[in-house]
């Protein structure tokens, strides 16, 4: 399955006055990168977004959340945020935000 262009075509959107951000086709969807590290991305339908240990548990508490795993072993610090959790630009907003601050205080590469 393709993911969801319309999802990404947001994301750059949410994006674009950004600096240091990289687009890649990954994981059989696309990644956006924040110097060099992920930060949010396109699976299937779902946004991921990298928030860390810490506050990707405390996300997996909230509607639309689930644990990241397309391999069969969960990545902890990641999330997938379904359609449901995405239906306006606030809310896809605010997960980049959240992985724009846990991303930010990470080294660039």
């Amino acid at each position: 399955m393709a993911y969801d262009e319309s999802l990404a075509v947001r994301i750059r959107d949410a994006l674009a006055r950004t600096r240091n951000i990289q687009e890649k086709k990954m994981f059989g969807g696309v990644g956006f990168l924040l110097n060099g590290n992920m930060l949010v991305g396109v699976w299937k339908n779902s946004l991921i977004a990298r928030l860390g240990p810490e506050d990707g548990d405390a996300a997996l508490l909230e509607d639309f959340v689930m644990e990241f795993d397309i391999t069969g072993k969960p990545m902890r610090g990641w999330v997938m945020v379904v359609t449901e959790g995405l239906e306006d630009d606030d809310q896809l907003g605010g997960w980049i935000e959240r992985a724009m601050k846990f991303v930010k205080a990470l080294p660039a590469k």
